[in-house]
C-alpha cells in the first residue's frame, strides 16, 4: 500500500512540476530560457515540491540506492513535511488572493500547492517510522530555508527578479523584506516543532503497542 500511494504521488508530483515548468517556458516568450528556467526553480514552491517528488519516488524505484536510502530516512521526511506545508498555508493565506490562474495554470497551481502538500503529510503520517526525531531537529532543518533565502537576496539584486511580493526589496526595502522573512522563519520552525510533537506521540503509542 506505501509503495502504491508513493508512485502515484511521486507522478503527480512530477507530472505539476513538468507542467508548471512548460507554462513558465511558454508564458513567457519575450525572456530568454535560460533566465526563465533559474527563475523557476528560484521558487521555493518548486524547490519543495522537487524535494517531495524525489522523496516519493526514490525509495518506491531505487530503495538501496543513497539516494533512495536517504530519502527514505525519518529525518529527511519530516524535513520536506515541514517544507511543504508551510508553501501551502503561505500560498493560501498571502498569496492565493492576489492572482486567479485558470485552465492548466489552474491545475498546476492546485496540485503544487494544496494536492502535493496534503499527499506528502499523508504520507508521513501513515508510513514514516515515528520516534526518532529530536527536538534541535527543526532547527537544523531551517538551514536550507536560510540558504534559500540569502539565495533570493542575491538574484533578486542582481536580476530585479523576486519570486514573492514579499521578497521584493525593491519595493518594500531590506528593513521589511527582513521582518517578513524573519516571520517566516519563525513559522517554518513552529511547524518544524508540531512535526517532532506528532513523531514523538505517535512513537510513544506504537512502543506502547509493540509491548502491550
Amino acid at each position: 500500500m506505501a509503495r502504491l500511494y508513493s508512485a502515484v504521488f511521486a507522478c503527480v508530483g512530477w507530472f505539476a512540476l513538468i507542467l508548471q515548468y512548460g507554462l513558465t517556458i511558454s508564458g513567457n516568450p519575450h525572456m530568454g530560457a535560460g533566465e526563465l528556467t533559474l527563475n523557476f526553480f528560484s521558487y521555493f514552491t518548486i524547490l519543495s515540491n522537487i524535494l517531495a517528488a524525489l522523496a516519493l519516488t526514490a525509495p518506491v524505484v531505487a530503495p538501496n540506492s543513497r539516494l533512495g536510502r536517504w530519502s527514505a530516512s525519518e529525518g529527511v521526511r519530516a524535513a520536506v513535511a515541514m517544507y511543504i506545508v508551510v508553501v501551502g498555508v503561505v500560498y493560501h493565506f498571502l498569496l492565493a488572493g492576489i492572482w486567479a490562474p485558470q485552465g492548466w495554470s489552474l491545475l498546476a497551481n492546485n496540485l503544487l500547492h494544496y494536492v502535493m502538500p496534503a499527499a506528502f503529510v499523508i504520507d508521513w503520517l501513515a508510513f514514516t517510522p515515528k520516534g526518532r526525531l529530536r527536538w534541535i531537529d527543526p532547527v537544523k532543518w531551517l538551514v536550507p530555508v536560510l540558504i534559500y533565502g540569502g539565495w533570493t537576496l542575491l538574484h533578486g539584486k542582481l536580476s530585479g527578479w523576486w519570486p514573492y511580493w514579499f521578497t521584493d526589496v525593491d519595493k518594500l526595502g531590506l528593513g521589511k523584506v527582513m521582518l517578513y522573512f524573519t516571520g517566516l522563519l519563525v513559522f517554518f520552525l513552529i511547524v518544524g516543532l508540531i512535526v517532532v510533537a506528532v513523531d514523538r506521540t505517535f512513537g510513544r503509542r506504537d512502543r506502547r503497542l509493540a509491548s502491550a
